[in-house]
């Protein structure tokens, strides 16, 4: 993972931390089961993409849901959305304004959001 410059979200002070500094610079937020195929799946087709991309318009921030799910329900508390996985949300001005799940999740459409 390391080629995307993921930060590991494993705290709620991190998960603070990421809303205030979407006031600066939006950031995705990838949830991942590593024992989940389509997870995985889902995951290795928003790296290829990221790698097409090579943008640094976002920070990415990545939780493992089955050592973080404290954390994921915390996400899906202050933001007001359901808990999936995968799910790849977008925060921006510390309010999510894009969640997708599964297969539906799509770099392309998270980054004409962060343009918008």
């Amino acid at each position: 993972m390391s080629d995307l410059n993921w930060q590991e979200l494993e705290t709620n002070e991190q998960l603070q931390d990421l809303i205030k500094n979407s006031e600066e610079k939006p950031q995705l937020i990838f949830k991942h089961s590593t024992s989940c195929s389509i997870s995985s799946m889902a995951l290795n087709r928003f790296k290829n993409a990221w790698n097409k991309h090579n943008t640094d318009s976002v920070q990415v921030n990545y939780l493992d849901i089955l050592r973080n799910r404290n954390i994921s329900n915390e996400i899906a508390n202050v933001f007001q959305i359901r808990h999936e996985s995968p799910q790849l949300l977008l925060v921006k001005s510390g309010e999510c304004i894009h969640d997708s799940s599964h297969l539906g999740i799509s770099l392309d459409i998270v980054l004409s959001k962060v343009k918008s």
